[in-house]
């Protein structure tokens, strides 16, 4: 009988996992009151983003490999629960449809162009149902574990987006290089201590912005862009009627709209804090530059 984990890839508890689940094990949810056990989470952004750019990876390669769930879990696993490994299986693909909605639909919002059908459309219905109840059902879901608060779910809501937007796009970058052969996949441990003031930031729910200049400007330059056209949106509806604005582009407002609310520890992060973890006026001059050029081109 073989035992242990299997290695060889990023993330061996998902490989293990679906093994074990392939030769007849079953898994049941067990949460009991005393916790079994206790980890180190990381406390920092960069921790953060490193620790789920290695898992995205991982994740993505077990999709692409011989190890997918439909293929090597074929006739051994319901299809329900194949389905279910894709949820972490393509963690790291899904950065993608993320980076076009928080895009896309703002820079169409700028230029005049609806997307989602208007509030007088039979249409509108079930596209609000599912922007609304997804967001609802989260939350519902968050705060029956009694161990979320609004607040929490709210900071959650922030770091899903973050992370969409640099380790999981990061990720399906470099497993795209990988499989061309243009770079190897490295692994790269995540550091679980910091300082004294990071741990300090932490504790006080406040962002510490200490990664890289380019996964900044990526935060930076969505936080920006999405206020500059919910800005000009806001002012469109002066001029035009609120009322026709909100029949045309409600849903792209509410879109935009959200972005700016979850991204309001960006922009204290620029604008606002003073501390060694704010966001360098580089970052923040070159982004703002950026988003103006793309802001410009998009209207012409």
């Amino acid at each position: 009988m073989q035992v242990g984990l299997k290695y060889g890839i990023a993330v061996e508890d998902v490989m293990t996992g679906l093994m074990i689940q392939c030769r007849g094990w079953k898994s049941i949810y067990y949460n009991p009151p005393q916790k079994g056990f206790l980890g180190v989470g990381p406390t920092t952004l960069v921790q953060t983003i490193l620790q789920h750019k290695r898992w995205g990876e991982g994740n993505l390669q077990i999709f692409l490999s011989k190890y997918c769930t439909f293929i090597y879990g074929h006739g051994k696993i319901k299809l329900a629960l194949q389905m279910a490994y894709c949820i972490n299986t393509l963690w790291a693909a899904n950065s993608v449809p993320t980076l076009y909605y928080v895009i896309v639909p703002s820079l169409s919002l700028l230029r005049g162009i609806s997307l989602f059908p208007k509030m007088t459309s039979p249409w509108f219905i079930p596209f609000s149902y599912v922007m609304v109840g997804k967001q609802t059902y989260s939350l519902i879901e968050a705060l029956l574990t009694r161990e979320i608060t609004v607040h929490g779910w709210w900071n959650l809501q922030r770091m899903w987006l973050i992370k969409r937007l640099t380790s999981y796009l990061y990720a399906t970058l470099a497993t795209l290089l990988k499989n061309l052969g243009v770079s190897k996949m490295g692994f790269i441990i995540s550091a679980k201590i910091s300082g004294e003031d990071a741990l300090k930031q932490y504790e006080q729910e406040i962002m510490e912005f200490d990664a890289s200049s380019l996964t900044l400007a990526i935060i930076e330059f969505v936080a920006l862009l999405n206020l500059a056209c919910l800005v000009c949106a806001t002012s469109r509806a002066v001029m035009m009627g609120w009322a026709i604005v909100l029949d045309m582009y409600f849903l792209q407002i509410l879109l935009c709209g959200l972005v700016v609310a979850i991204n309001v520890a960006i922009y204290e992060g620029l604008l606002l804090r003073k501390d060694k973890g704010s966001i360098p006026w580089s970052v923040t001059l070159t982004t703002l530059g950026f988003v103006m050029l793309v802001s410009l081109v998009s209207r012409v």
